[in-house]
């Protein structure tokens, strides 16, 4: 799973990863628009407040079920693979959408390594970095979750996404972690549709 965040988005980032199980089945990688130095301290807070392994992430590091791996500041982080599976690499390419780590990198990684079992999760945050990556998720058949209007700071990120048709659901923060184990345990694929409109998966 990936998550994109930004303004308010650590206090969202706190209450979503301690509404997970211990045993939520896959890993979760998080860009959070930070400087370089502070998501490390981000990291240490949300380890302490959730039930996960929480780092900042290095380049390398295996991505393991249970495990959450967030970006450092200056730096975009991509899914890549090899023989042994995915892993964790870093670029200093340009800034995109002004941000670097850019939720857009992130995601378009993520659709190309995952394809359909891909699963986003787009927080509170001012701007709109994470669509073009959330078009990137779609076109592979994975799914995408927003934060709704009312539960975010700042509805730019997930607004965005949600107007242009992108979301599975807009869910209240607290609705977010049951929805996301629920759609993790059952790996399914969201249906695809044309014309830009979203469309909920079908529910077993």
């Amino acid at each position: 799973m990936v998550i994109g965040a930004s303004t308010g988005g650590p206090d969202a980032l706190s209450r979503l990863l301690s509404s997970l199980p211990a045993d939520f089945p896959v890993p979760i990688l998080i860009v959070q628009h930070l400087p370089a130095n502070f998501t490390r301290y981000l990291a240490d807070r949300l380890a302490h407040q959730s039930a996960f392994e929480v780092q900042e992430a290095t380049s390398g590091d295996r991505l393991l079920p249970g495990q959450v791996r967030l970006a450092p500041g200056n730096v975009h982080m991509v899914i890549a693979k090899d023989f042994q599976g995915p892993f964790v690499q870093f670029n200093e390419d340009p800034p995109e959408q002004s941000c670097r780590p850019s939720v857009d990198v992130l995601f378009r990684s993520a659709a190309a390594a995952f394809g359909p079992t891909a699963l986003a999760v787009v927080l509170t945050g001012m701007g709109r970095d994470g669509l073009a990556g959330c078009v990137a998720i779609r076109a592979a058949g994975g799914q995408i979750l927003v934060q709704d209007e009312a539960t975010s700071v700042v509805w730019g990120m997930p607004g965005h996404i949600a107007r242009a048709g992108l979301a599975n659901l807009a869910l209240p923060l607290d609705a977010l972690g049951p929805e996301i184990d629920r759609r993790s345990r059952e790996g399914m694929p969201a249906r695809r549709r044309t014309g830009g409109e979203s469309e909920e998966a079908p529910c077993r």
